[in-house]
């Protein structure tokens, strides 16, 4: 590694995905654990010169009320703190479905923002999805009929538990694009399902993100959760990095500093996350 200063650090946080719940032992997913890890990483998080902390999604596993005291944790958060929901966060009552991007504060469920020269852009995968809509919902609907269209095409990310993007999302999304390689801004991108490589957990339509990056040439990263397991792949010039969930395993930790330099990003993990070293 040479020694010059990175243009910006940042913290990386995936799938806590808290609940006042038993272990699911088969999954190796200790829920009530994930507080306790939660204060640990922020206390590490807090000694560093960030920029930010983003939260991939899944906050919690289960019940509106799971959001009160994860969300408690993050108020000694330091940073700026980026959260965005993943599919569990969705796991509540009907009525509460149209409140979970404000409760986590978010100022659109898609949005973008500048931070260090670099464009960051945050983007909804469950807008098209099972969950995230009730029975009864034309976008319900339209989830159904896409996950069967999927599913008699032999896709494996053809899961109930995935989600997908729209057509105004998708069309938002590729004007960011645009509008940053005009500006000669480089590009990351985060969301909560993977894109790459192919995996049973991946964005419904991942594939058309994945080659809107690939054209566009300017998004040096993807990050995201969903995947516990974690994962890396390259597809054009951008890293897809699937950082690991913190609920996972009764006591190690995961979570990662990103550093990005010129020429490469840096991935410093914690407890059970890799580091890796990703030239640009």
């Amino acid at each position: 590694m040479t020694s010059e200063n990175p243009i910006l650090r940042f913290g990386v946080l995936a799938d806590p995905q808290y609940a006042d719940a038993e272990p699911w032992l088969l999954l190796d997913r200790y829920y009530r654990n994930s507080l306790k890890k939660l204060q640990d990483a922020i206390a590490v998080l807090n000694a560093e010169d960030l920029a930010f902390v983003v939260t991939l999604g899944d906050l919690i596993d289960r019940d509106w009320r799971s959001f009160g005291p994860v969300l408690e944790v993050y108020r000694k958060l330091r940073h700026e703190s980026i959260l965005l929901p993943g599919n569990h966060d969705f796991s509540v009552a009907p009525e509460w479905l149209g409140e979970v991007h404000a409760r986590l504060k978010m100022p659109h469920p898609w949005h973008h923002f500048t931070r260090g020269g670099i464009r960051f852009v945050v983007i909804d995968g469950n807008e098209v999805s099972l969950f995230s809509s009730p029975k009864g919902d034309p976008r319900h609907a339209e989830a159904r009929r896409l996950l069967e269209e999927m599913a008699a095409e032999g896709k494996p990310n053809a899961k109930e538990w995935n989600g997908g993007i729209g057509a105004e999302q998708f069309a938002w999304l590729t004007q960011v694009l645009s509008e940053a390689k005009r500006a000669g801004e480089k590009v990351i991108v985060f969301g909560h399902y993977p894109l790459y490589p192919e995996n049973e957990h991946n964005l419904w339509g991942a594939e058309r993100l994945a080659e809107l990056f690939a054209r566009s040439g300017n998004v040096l990263a993807y990050l995201n959760g969903h995947n516990h397991a974690g994962n890396l792949g390259r597809h054009g010039s951008t890293w897809y990095v699937n950082f690991k969930g913190m609920v996972d395993t009764e006591h190690e930790n995961t979570f990662a500093v990103a550093e990005v330099f010129q020429d490469r990003i840096e991935i410093i993990g914690y407890g059970r996350e890799d580091s890796r070293t990703l030239p640009l």
